[in-house]
């Protein structure tokens, strides 16, 4: 993926997400990481109306190059990309929503994930989703506290494609815009029918041993 293209698939994967409800206002961020840099979307901008001209782009040390204001959040962009490719070397996209549901259940989150795996997509495509505290918006603590959970993950052999930040909303990352983007939607949704179903029980020991053996599945 060469920087026009990583251009056009942020606008095209922030107007798609605007226009589904994924993102409103001018909450949100998406991200991707070039060989020379990192493009991202403007400070306060919002993601249904993205011009790929007026991308912030930054240099390896997170210095601004061109294009508007970048958002702060670039930070927690930045130690996504260093602590993910360590066992995941394909990262290039980091995508940041406030997404309702995600955001509903964080609000009285009890345990260290967001979500148990009710289901088998949401296992094989998202996987864990732990919740780190609550952080303002920008902090360095969070963006450090969530580089750690990744190391965490890895660790333990079950690396991680998402953090949840309460009271604002997932940070997800994979391979390219549009597979950030697919894995947002499956996190979203399994939030979703949680909110919908919040007795629902988790699958078993056994069924996870299946999507493992069967799928590769990393939980």
């Amino acid at each position: 993926m060469n920087e026009s293209q990583a251009r056009e698939d942020i606008c095209r994967v922030g107007q798609s997400l605007f226009a589904r409800g994924y993102v409103h206002a001018t909450a949100g961020n998406i991200s991707v990481r070039l060989e020379d840099g990192f493009l991202i979307t403007p400070t306060d901008a919002c993601l249904g109306w993205l011009d790929p001209a007026r991308l912030a782009k930054l240099d390896l040390q997170g210095q601004q190059i061109s294009g508007d204001k970048a958002s702060k959040t670039i930070a927690m962009h930045r130690q996504i990309y260093g602590a993910a490719t360590v066992q995941l070397p394909t990262t290039r996209c980091v995508i940041h929503t406030h997404s309702t549901h995600c955001v509903a259940l964080s609000l009285t989150a009890t345990g260290p994930e967001l979500l148990p795996p009710i289901t088998p997509y949401f296992v094989m495509k998202v996987g864990h989703v732990p919740i780190a505290a609550y952080h303002h918006p920008g902090s360095p603590a969070a963006a450090q506290e969530v580089a750690d959970f990744i190391a965490q993950y890895a660790a333990r052999g079950t690396p991680i494609r998402a953090v949840m930040l309460p009271r604002l909303g997932p940070n997800v990352w994979h391979d390219s815009p549009g597979a950030a983007m697919a894995t947002l939607e499956e996190l979203e949704e399994t939030a979703r029918l949680m909110v919908l179903q919040p007795q629902t029980t988790a699958l078993t020991g056994q069924e996870l041993q299946n999507l493992r053996d069967t799928f590769g599945a990393r939980w």
